[in-house]
């Protein structure tokens, strides 16, 4: 089927647009302005430390509203009653798979380190010898293209090996401790913040191969939730943190209580600017610093 995808800016009223558009018999609409997209950045700092400035100028000075109705009579009719009440309404056609498979063909399977490929899993893997990691890049973060994740993988296959038991600390997609268990180790323990993670983690590690015998997710915060802490427990070989320095920070001070003796510790998502304060962290609480990595102006550090 084909849509028509209609777009109306106006002057930063959009709630009054909305009404307006309603009115004129136009259903689901989607609202984008600069206003609401600096709050939500605002509100919810803790979840990143950086902006793509594409996407920053995107929303620069924006104030619009997008709706879509379907390719035929009853959208022809529809948009005719908003043109004819002034509104200038620019239209893009959609069929359904546009929407369904184009995000797609961004997706190729992507080589990390010596031993690993990320594969969608709509994709072959390559035939190179290398142990795939199917994933689902779709549903969550956490795909293998970010420089964080990256830097985590390679660093995995140094630390990975059999018998380790791993925790994810903002497991997100479950990339990092499904890509541990591809390179051996015995069981991981995800957790992430977000409710969705654990179904979304899951779902990747039956992609491939990996049941919840040998991976356990939870959605909880272990900053503010001790009961969380307690229930995640202790004795893990390798703990990893691909998240933001503004929680890397705070968690130096209580990971320890997860690690095994002569565990290591992985941690990833610093900025450039943030390194330092990180490093701080960590070396005052009794970490050591033996692997410094950086891509694209995002750190990773090892420690002990």
């Amino acid at each position: 089927m084909e849509w028509m995808e209609c777009t109306v800016n106006c002057g930063g009223d959009t709630d009054g647009l909305c009404c307006a558009l309603e009115e004129l018999g136009v259903g689901g609409m989607s609202v984008e302005n600069e206003e609401d997209f600096r709050n939500f950045l605002e509100n919810n700092r803790q979840y990143w430390d950086y902006v793509d400035e594409e996407l920053e100028q995107r929303f620069t000075g924006v104030s619009r509203v997008k709706f879509w109705l379907s390719n035929d009579g009853e959208g022809e009719a529809t948009l005719a009653r908003v043109r004819g009440a002034g509104y200038e309404v620019a239209v893009k056609l959609i069929r359904d798979e546009d929407w369904e498979n184009n995000w797609k063909e961004y997706y190729k399977p992507i080589p990390i380190g010596g031993k690993l490929v990320v594969v969608p899993e709509w994709e072959e893997a390559p035939a190179d010898g290398r142990t795939p990691l199917r994933l689902d890049p779709g549903l969550i973060f956490g795909t293998g293209s970010h420089a964080t994740t990256r830097m985590c993988l390679e660093t995995l296959e140094e630390l990975a090996g059999a018998g380790k038991r791993v925790l994810d600390l903002g497991c997100g997609s479950g990339i990092l401790a499904i890509g541990a268990l591809l390179l051996g180790c015995q069981e991981a323990v995800g957790c992430d913040i977000d409710p969705k993670a654990p179904e979304v983690a899951l779902s990747n590690a039956a992609l491939n191969g990996i049941g919840p015998e040998r991976f356990r997710v939870y959605a909880g915060d272990v900053l503010t939730d001790e009961g969380m802490r307690r229930f995640l427990g202790g004795g893990f070989d390798l703990v990893l943190a691909n998240i933001v320095a503004d929680v890397i920070i705070p968690l130096a001070g209580i990971v320890r209580r997860f690690m095994a003796e002569g565990a290591a510790l992985v941690v990833s998502g610093i900025i450039e600017g943030r390194q330092q304060e990180v490093l701080e962290a960590l070396e005052a609480n009794g970490f050591t610093v033996d692997g410094k990595y950086c891509q694209e102006e995002w750190y990773c550090f090892r420690c002990h």
